[in-house]
């Protein structure tokens, strides 16, 4: 399975998830609930017995059934699940409603037989048909979606039906429907079966989990739910931490000293995903918080050449390599020349190349066209030509800063990506170095938060004048941009006075799954006004500007051992779990359904 196409199953995974849980106000919730139960109450009555007696006790069962539905949604929304973090009263009244939408769906079918036929036992066992579907419904739901044992979860699940049935019994004797000791026995069978049938759901669905990655589907689902509902990221971090295997990953930084540290590039070889606050989502903006504070300086994270493979586990694993990187900050910057930044492209791939003392900072791109997360293939290839060429360092970065409507590379990318490659560090090696001042300042805009794709670390500009050249490195927080939005803000900082540069993002995953879109997220741009992004970005470089200061600067390699990583197999296994688990549960409802229907049915027939 390729980068791409790990990425792709993964950013599925998310939108599959975060679509769930949507749901209106406890207000409209409740509105909802007075037309569909008042409504369905009169309805089904007055089918059968359109006169004044039918319409008062459809009024009753109408007015009874919301009445009994607001009053169990409030049990079980506050001291029955009080203490659940998913569970509160709008998503207990909102799964009432569903529940009785499918318990009318079953009432209206006994309505039209009991028309057809003219026996009213049709209109009752479909009635207690619902009921029973209902009674398996939330057991699965509330089952498969809280973090509640199982014991703990059957009153909330039976409670709504067994107290909806009332109003039912009464109008059935009201109209002089015989009501025998069957009909209690029923119930009894009926909670029976939806006990044994959502127990065998949740045991078949956690097989899959169990049989691809050892841990119950259910367990990652309701992970997953507690973080994309209330932020609480440990649960599904601690899924993940079992899940992962130990590596070393690398991270290299440039520093630029005057005085003091001015300015700090870091690239990670870790993956800043999978999502939201989960694993290393957030690590570039913590990692530059982190080493601004320790440095009181302004730095920067841009995207490295690696995939979803490299994602952290948790929190904890970002710390330790954080903590690496500020035991290591102090080494001294010797070099104090650089040379012209230099720009290479061939029509569907471009390089670029900035040579600092010995050391290269080398950037690529596929722009306009998508640029994602690139193989750890060309990032040796081209430490490779820059060892060819004497230099002692070479820090590789995905400038990862286009994104269309499609996620595979175009054909021959890779190979035009190592030719730029080469021959732009080629020319950068080969060219005059010169003494350089370097100018940085970031910007935070208030109006552009993580709904709109740009994360915490804002945008970050890094200024490099080498003799007469003036060179933006353009860092912003975000997943990928918009294509031809690079194009726009090379322009503008033309118009700023600055001769050349790129448009980085960091790949942060702090802003995916918080949308319903077709990504889960909005790359820089989709969501936010051009023009008032290109004047942040403008603001941000006239302030690097204004603070250059002659510099030296030192490149340095971090190896930090022993650090969980999702891992490839893991990754593609998780990725894969969404789907199959799906699979599994249209066929084990199927079969279920199918089942449960049959017993119940055969019971029905005696009542």
């Amino acid at each position: 399975m390729t980068t791409e196409s790990l990425k792709q199953s993964m950013d599925l995974a998310v939108k599959h998830y975060a679509s769930l849980f949507r749901l209106p106000s406890y207000e409209r919730v409740v509105l909802l609930q007075a037309l569909i139960c008042a409504g369905g109450g009169v309805l089904t009555v007055v089918l059968l017995f359109p006169n004044a007696e039918g319409f008062v006790n459809g009024v009753f069962l109408g007015a009874s059934v919301f009445l009994a539905n607001l009053f169990i949604d409030y049990v079980v929304g506050r001291p029955l699940m009080r203490n659940d973090e998913i569970y509160d009263l709008r998503r207990t009244a909102t799964l009432s409603l569903f529940c009785w939408g499918l318990w009318l769906f079953f009432i209206l079918i006994g309505n039209i037989a009991t028309m057809f036929s003219l026996n009213l036992s049709w209109w009752v066992r479909l009635c207690l048909l619902g009921f029973s579907a209902v009674l398996i419904f939330r057991s699965i739901v509330f089952n498969s979606t809280s973090a509640k044992n199982y014991l703990r979860l059957v009153l909330p699940s039976v409670l709504q039906p067994f107290v909806c049935i009332a109003p039912f019994i009464i109008i059935w004797a009201r109209i002089g429907y015989p009501i025998t000791y069957l009909l209690p026995l029923f119930l009894v069978f009926a909670l029976a079966v939806s006990i044994a049938s959502s127990y065998s759901f949740i045991s078949l669905i956690n097989r899959v989990g169990k049989h691809s990655l050892g841990v119950p589907s259910l367990s990652l689902f309701k992970a997953f739910l507690l973080n994309w509902i209330v932020n609480l990221n440990a649960p599904f971090e601690k899924l993940l931490e079992k899940l992962g295997e130990e590596q070393s990953v690398e991270l290299l930084l440039i520093k630029f000293d005057s005085s003091r540290t001015k300015a700090v590039l870091v690239v990670p070889s870790v993956h800043p995903g999978p999502f939201k606050n989960v694993g290393s989502s957030m690590l570039p903006s913590t990692l530059k918080f982190t080493i601004e504070k320790e440095c009181a300086c302004v730095a920067c994270v841009p995207h490295g050449l690696f995939g979803h493979e490299l994602d952290l586990a948790s929190q904890a694993q970002n710390q330790k390599v954080i903590k690496q990187v500020v035991q290591t900050m102090n080494f001294t910057a010797p070099d104090g020349k650089a040379s012209p930044f230099v720009t290479i492209s061939n029509g569907l791939a471009t390089a670029c190349c900035q040579i600092f003392g010995n050391s290269a900072f080398l950037s690529v791109t596929l722009a306009p066209k998508t640029t994602e997360d690139f193989p750890q293939e060309l990032g040796m290839f081209a430490r490779q030509e820059a060892q060819r060429l004497g230099l002692t360092c070479c820090v590789v970065v995905n400038a990862h800063n286009s994104i269309d409507q499609t996620d595979d590379m175009p054909d021959g990318a890779l190979d035009s990506l190592k030719t730029v490659a080469a021959n732009c560090l080629e020319k950068a090696a080969a060219m005059k170095r010169l003494p350089f001042e370097v100018g940085a300042a970031t910007i935070s805009p208030k109006e552009f938060g993580l709904k709109e794709g740009m994360g915490k670390g804002g945008i970050t500009v890094v200024l490099v004048k080498a003799g007469d050249q003036k060179t933006a490195y353009v860092v912003i927080d975000g997943n990928n941009a918009v294509s031809g939005l690079r194009e726009k803000v090379l322009s503008a900082l033309h118009s700023v006075g600055v001769d050349a540069g790129e448009l980085y993002t960091s790949d942060t995953h702090s802003v995916n799954a918080l949308i319903l879109g077709e990504r889960g997220y909005n790359p820089i741009g989709a969501a936010t006004d051009h023009d008032k992004l290109i004047a942040y970005i403008k603001q941000a470089t006239l302030a690097a500007l204004s603070n250059l200061e002659s510099v030296k600067t030192g490149c340095r390699s971090i190896t930090v051992d022993n650090v969980k990583v999702i891992g490839k197999e893991r990754l593609e296994a998780l990725s894969l779990l969404t789907d199959e688990g799906l699979r599994q549960a249209r066929r084990i409802v199927a079969a279920i359904s199918s089942v449960s229907g049959l017993l119940l049915m055969l019971f029905l027939l005696f009542v």
